[in-house]
């Protein structure tokens, strides 16, 4: 790792001139090991070396830090330039909301290791080491909260060609960094994805210019234009508008702001080492008017493959389905954070608890979410057995002592180590997740066994509960209805089943055994210590939806908190009641217990809290709160509020699921469930996955009274196919079309 030997007044750049060994043929491959502590961006000649962003992302950098692998064979010449252009990302930037920066280290740097293979079979190497010089650059600020200034007057282009000096430019200095941390990326890089232009461009009531684009996104604002030499632009970044002003305040300390001071030229401009979640621009400074294509919002995101698809007839429907997958887009960004714009950006366990099963449905997540998991075990190896609120946890080195007083393993949250993994393994019936987390599942239940009461119940310790349940106080999250025992009981329950299930798989006897009689203890104490009289403590839907989901109740008790359920939803008049541990259980919980009317309904509430309520008031993405915006267009008032939160737009597995009709007969869709349930009102709805055999698509209809349904399989895989009124079918691969009727099912197979 080399950084330089002087204090820059910018980012710094790195750079080293070097020739090709002569007398060794032709050059066969030129192999580049890229990484840095703080982010990095590399050229040869002038040309980046590859597409990516934020290299080398997040992870838990005191004992892991990826190395990208790069083929740069077409970009060398005889003589040749390797750049690097370094920032403060995660290592060296503002991390948390306590204001603090630098977590990790105070000194960013680069490594590169350029691997040369000649004809011959000799290898040259060209690696960061004290004869590189560094020198500044036009980036004159850079964090990813508070945004990026450069100055264009400063770009020049000559530090990445052949012959360049300059007195500013001097030498470097080798970190005493352990290099074995190095290891190759195990999910996708970041990169730009697609560009916005403008929806529309006007000036504020106090004289701003406002930008929409229409689409809250993760990103920044690329600028062209041509002014006064010395002349500053500022951009403002903003989700929404409060009183047609950019409504800055539910970004807390971020100031989300970029500024670009012009060459007098035309600057084409982009903060590359900075990201924002926006849909809102104020721009000043500009000369004269915005004109088309003036100003570009580039969306960026990790390069995850979409592979899961879902419409209806109903627009409502589609338009929520929609902010589910922008959502997803902007949090997924090198980890899964919980929201993308204020101080905080944080790898959330619990916002992925709850939201994997749809992740691995929409996008290709397996390789993002096993990398993430490693950071999991990583911390938790070095907590105890506690796997953190965040990942990478950045929280441990905040100067908070009181921020979460008594903390240790939590419910939803902490679980993570095990339902992620699990819905993973559900998706793509690839084992080694569970092999690689097997140790980390099995330390957070033997964690949460120390941690249970003499009754056998988790009521002890920190909780966030039913975190953001609507009925607390925007002050206080964490008051929610439902017992915090109750919830965190019932999920330690389902990660001691799933930890046994994972056993089981493994061929880890000891271990299966071990976990299904600490699974079989917490669902006797459950029924023992909560439920009496076919009600469950707290008597609230998020208490029954959890019992009812996660199997901890006998059947007779099971109809009944069914039964209670639906009573309680209804005398809410269905809106929605349930925060981040009932939410992506509650309609799973009706529609499984003979309530589907009562799951629809709920989904299709359009006041205020549900689903749709935001859609309604225009948002593109899932909201943080269901109030996150008042119906008087007011920003909650609460000192957290996020407009792109993706934590409870988990519904969208159910829909996926029981509206869709698609689900995994056995994991990674080897089998597969066809189960479409009509209801609300849709007259159709089509859906599609890509699975690792192949892909499946149900596209149904309901004309007069009769379900037709169009189903493609992928050739080796069959499915149970479970259509309302008409008795289950096997259908192997192949396209085919069915019809149910009252009592029977016509398959007219097409082949």
């Amino acid at each position: 790792m080399i950084a330089p030997s002087t204090a820059l007044d910018s980012a710094p750049l790195l750079r080293k001139e070097f020739t090709l060994e002569p007398g060794h043929g032709a050059v066969v491959r030129a192999r580049l090991a890229l990484s840095a502590l703080g982010i990095v961006e590399a050229t040869i000649n002038g040309r980046p070396v590859d597409d990516h962003l934020f290299t080398p992302g997040w992870t838990s950098y005191e004992w892991r830090l990826r190395a990208a692998e790069i083929d740069v064979t077409a970009l060398l010449e005889p003589t040749s330039v390797l750049g690097l252009a370094l920032g403060n990302g995660w290592y060296g930037g503002r991390l948390a909301w306590e204001g603090q920066r630098a977590l990790y280290g105070d000194v960013v740097a680069g490594f590169a290791d350029l691997a040369v293979e000649f004809e011959d079979g000799a290898v040259q190497h060209v690696v960061s080491d004290s004869t590189w010089t560094a020198g500044p650059g036009a980036v004159l600020a850079n964090d990813l909260y508070d945004g990026q200034t450069i100055d264009a007057r400063r770009i020049d282009g000559a530090w990445q060609r052949p012959g360049f000096t300059h007195p500013d430019w001097r030498g470097v200095v080798e970190l005493d960094h352990d290099c074995s941390r190095l290891e190759p990326y195990i999910g996708p890089g970041v990169s730009r994805q697609q560009e916005l232009l403008p929806q529309a461009v006007w000036i504020s009531p106090s004289g701003r210019t406002l930008v929409d684009f229409g689409q809250n996104i993760v990103g920044w604002v690329r600028i062209r234009v041509q002014g006064a030499a010395g002349d500053e632009i500022v951009v403002r970044h903003a989700e929404v508008l409060e009183h047609d002003e950019l409504g800055t305040r539910p970004l807390r300390s971020a100031e989300a702001t970029d500024r670009y001071v012009l060459s007098g030229d035309v600057d084409e401009l982009e903060p590359t080492f900075t990201f924002h979640g926006f849909r809102y621009a104020e721009i000043t400074g500009w000369p004269g008017e915005i004109g088309i294509g003036d100003v570009t919002a580039v969306v960026v995101s990790s390069d995850l493959d979409r592979i899961g698809t879902f419409t209806t007839s109903d627009p409502l429907i589609n338009r929520l389905h929609e902010n589910v997958v922008w959502g997803m887009r902007g949090n997924f960004l090198d980890v899964p954070t919980d929201c993308p714009q204020r101080d905080e950006r944080l790898g959330w366990t619990g916002d992925i608890a709850a939201f994997a099963p749809t992740a691995a449905f929409l996008f290709d997540v397996d390789d993002f979410l096993r990398d993430w998991l490693r950071d999991v075990a990583l911390e938790q190896r070095h907590q105890d057995g506690v796997i953190p609120f965040v990942v990478p946890d950045a929280l441990k080195y905040l100067d908070a002592p009181d921020l979460f007083p008594g903390a240790d393993a939590t419910a939803v949250w902490s679980d993570a180590g095990v339902w992620v993994p699990w819905a993973l393994w559900q998706a793509y019936g690839d084992r080694r997740v569970l092999e690689d987390q097997f140790g980390s599942m099995t330390a957070h239940v033997r964690r949460v066994q120390t941690l249970l009461s003499p009754s056998g119940v988790w009521d002890t310790g920190f909780q966030f509960g039913d975190w953001l349940d609507p009925d607390a106080p925007p002050e206080d999250p964490a008051a929610a209805k439902a017992d915090p025992g109750v919830v965190a009981t019932a999920c330690a329950y389902r990660s001691a089943d799933l930890t046994a299930q994972t056993a089981a798989l493994l061929g880890r006897i000891a271990e299966e055994a071990e976990f299904r009689e600490a699974a079989e203890r917490l669902r006797a104490a459950f029924q023992r210590e909560y439920v009496a009289d076919g009600r469950i403590r707290s008597d609230c839907t998020t208490v029954y939806a959890l019992a009812i989901v996660f199997g901890l109740l006998d059947e007779p008790d099971r109809r009944a908190a069914g039964d209670r359920l639906a009573a309680l939803a209804a005398a809410a008049g269905w809106r929605i009641s349930t925060g981040f541990a009932g939410t992506p259980f509650i309609t799973d919980a009706l529609s499984s217990t003979g309530h589907l009317d009562a799951a629809y309904r709920l989904l299709l509430e359009r006041e205020c809290p549900s689903w749709l309520y935001p859609v309604e008031m225009g948002a593109t993405t899932v909201w943080e709160r269901w109030d996150s915006m008042l119906p008087d267009g007011s920003i909650n008032p609460g000192q957290m509020t996020s407009f792109n939160h993706y934590a409870l737009g988990a519904v969208a597995d159910w829909m996926h699921r029981v509206i869709g009709g698609i689900a995994p007969g056995e994991p990674g869709y080897r089998s597969v469930v066809v189960a479409p349930r009509p209801g609300g009102g849709m007259t159709s709805a089509a859906t599609s996955l890509v699975t690792p055999h192949g892909r499946i698509a149900v596209d149904w209809r309901v004309e007069e009274d009769r379900l037709h349904l169009e189903l493609e399989l992928p050739e080796g895989v069959h499915a149970l196919v479970r259509l309302p009124g008409a008795a289950e079918q096997r259908i192997e691969g192949g396209r085919h079309r069915l019809e149910s009727a009252a009592s029977d099912v016509v398959d007219a197979t097409v082949r």
